[in-house]
C-alpha cells in the first residue's frame, strides 16, 4: 500500500500502521468478495435496531473499521472521496451519540 501515486513521503506513523495491517488485509483480500460489506453490513444493523448496549458498540466498531479502511486508503484516492470517508465516519459517529442521548 505505497503512495506511488503521491509525493508526499510517507511519514513513520503511516508505514507502521500500514505493515501492521498488512496481515489482516492480506486476509480480508483472500476472502470472499462480499465478506467485508457482509461485516459492515452485519455491524451497521446491530448498530441501528439492537439494544443500546450492544448497538453502540457495533456503531464504534464500524466507524473504527471504515476509519482505518479511509486511513489506509487515504494517499490514493480523490478529495471527494477523502471526504466521503470522513462524512461517513462521522455520520456513525454522530449516530451512536444520538442513540446515547435518547437512550
Amino acid at each position: 500500500m505505497s503512495s506511488a501515486s503521491s509525493s508526499q513521503p510517507v511519514s513513520p506513523l503511516r508505514a507502521r500502521i500500514t505493515k501492521a495491517s498488512y496481515p489482516v488485509v492480506a486476509r480480508l483480500h483472500g476472502m470472499p468478495k462480499l465478506t467485508l460489506p457482509g461485516i459492515t453490513l452485519v455491524l451497521a444493523l446491530v448498530g441501528v435496531f439492537a439494544p443500546l448496549a450492544v448497538g453502540v458498540p457495533a456503531l464504534i466498531l464500524l466507524a473504527l473499521l471504515l476509519g482505518w479502511l479511509g486511513f489506509l486508503s487515504w494517499p490514493v484516492v480523490s478529495t471527494g472521496a477523502r471526504g466521503m470517508r470522513v462524512f461517513s465516519v462521522l455520520v456513525i459517529l454522530l449516530f451512536a451519540v444520538s442513540r446515547i442521548a435518547n437512550g
